[in-house]
């Protein structure tokens, strides 16, 4: 037997050995190294702007701006009303989720009371500071007097419209298209194919040049515009659409939707558990379809009509009055929504490919329809893979907005150049392009990896 008092003590490793220490200290030279190399940047920058004498900053965003932008977007004022709106409905939705939580989990014990209890209050109290603070919110509009910052603001929110019309449409026909390719019929299985094929192979700037200059710039002119029941008007100028105007009573007349279709959704919620629970499917259809109707229309006979619509009218050389969609925001909305739909409809078919067979056959056993089915088991199941890829086209889709000015849409990047002739705030303007197209990537990115964390598989 081996004594061990007699074996000898394991030598000492020196720290400069040690993995751990050694790995540490190789990111410590190369974070110095990289904090001194932007400093040597930064003040080279600094020192080549002085001998040029350029000015650096951001004051000249207070500067008063002096050109037009040919779409403008009223934009809310930061003020005690739009907090209080804010805050009254972010108090709206976490009463709903607290009554949603209660609603999933009804035991009767004393925690879901409590949490029934309070979301009945929440609500309640936040939906009357709702219906107090939307009066309050007051919004501006860009004009030629208005500063650099509400240009850019403008450009923003031209930009967030592109976008979010964008990945709506975009995941929306691309589910068509991705459906007419898994169909048994061969002509539209052959259809998809192609669509898919010449889109996604097209660069995203022919596809506007295309929908811009050889569509929309060839409509007929003003004079000879072709109309749609003599309320929405197409010309080479635009679509012209019946602008709604609110009355005073339309901040009760939202309310009021928006409290039958939070009703709505409690019904069909609890018709799917009463489902789950007997085994029948009470009526919920006809419930829902009377709530939407009866309580706006309850609010419209007590306080009157809460809109009316300014319809166009061609008066002279062009048409006044209504809404009017511009032919560059068709364009690059039609162009990337088509572009895109080419690549979302070839993720959501390897989704739903890639669902077992058996599901579809165990739903044709239970004599499901080839519509439930795919609504039902398929398409839940098909998410898990749709998600991560899809994430990455409506980061496209945000990015490739930017393209906009090749077309004349003042988005960020169109209006941006502008300032930049204007100012020669090469640096500062670049720097807020980066900014902002930076916090749009990564709130899209913490959105779907939130949603993708919601439906994965949870392994026992």
């Amino acid at each position: 037997m081996t004594d061990t008092a007699s074996m000898p003590a394991p030598e000492k490793i020196p720290f400069w050995r040690n993995p751990t220490i050694r790995a540490c200290g190789f990111q410590a030279v190369m974070l110095v190294g990289l904090v001194l190399l932007a400093l040597v940047i930064y003040r080279n920058t600094l020192a080549n702007l002085t001998l040029r004498g350029i000015n650096t900053g951001f004051g000249f965003l207070s500067n008063e701006a002096g050109f037009g932008i040919g779409e403008i977007s009223a934009i809310p004022m930061i003020n005690p009303g739009f907090f209080s709106f804010v805050a009254s409905a972010m108090g709206v939705a976490l009463g709903l989720f607290l009554l949603f939580r209660y609603l999933i989990q009804a035991e009767g014990n004393g925690k879901n009371r409590f949490m029934l209890g309070a979301g009945v209050v929440l609500f309640t109290a936040s939906l009357g500071c709702f219906y107090t603070s939307i009066s309050m919110v007051e919004t501006y509009t860009y004009t030629h007097a208005s500063t650099y910052v509400t240009a850019l603001v403008t450009g923003l929110i031209n930009t967030l419209k592109v976008s979010v019309l964008g990945c709506v449409l975009s995941t929306i026909l691309g589910l068509f298209i991705a459906l007419a390719g898994l169909s048994p019929n061969w002509l539209l299985k052959k259809l998809a194919h192609a669509y898919i094929e010449i889109n996604r192979n097209i660069p995203v700037l022919m596809h506007l040049f295309f929908w811009y200059f050889i569509v929309f710039q060839r409509l007929p002119g003003v004079r000879h515009s072709a109309s749609l029941f003599d309320t929405v008007f197409f010309n080479n100028r635009g679509v012209y659409l019946p602008r709604p105007v609110f009355q005073e009573n339309f901040a009760l007349f939202f309310v009021a939707i928006f409290l039958s279709l939070v009703i709505v959704f409690f019904l069909w919620l609890h018709g799917r558990k009463r489902q789950g629970e007997t085994g029948k499917q009470p009526p919920v259809l006809i419930p829902c379809l009377g709530v939407l109707i009866a309580l706006p229309a309850l609010v419209c006979l007590f306080t009157g009509t809460p809109f009316h619509f300014d319809y166009p009218v061609l008066k002279g050389f062009n048409f006044k009055g209504g809404m009017t969609l511009t032919p560059e925001f068709m364009a690059l909305v039609t162009g990337l929504t088509v572009y895109v739909s080419a690549f979302n409809a070839e993720i959501i078919r390897s989704g739903i490919q890639s669902v077992s067979k058996g599901q579809t056959e165990a739903g044709r056993a239970l004599s499901m329809s080839e519509g439930r089915i795919m609504r039902k088991v398929i398409l839940p199941q098909a998410l898990r893979v749709i998600i991560p890829p899809m994430t990455s086209e409506y980061l496209a889709i945000a990015k490739n907005s930017s393209l906009a000015v090749a077309i004349g849409y003042p988005d960020l990047v169109s209006i941006g150049g502008t300032i930049l002739n204007q100012t020669g705030q090469s640096i500062e303007v670049i720097g807020i392009w980066m900014t902002v197209y930076l916090i749009i990537s990564l709130l899209i990115s913490i959105g779907m990896n939130w949603y993708n964390a919601k439906i994965r598989l949870i392994q026992r």
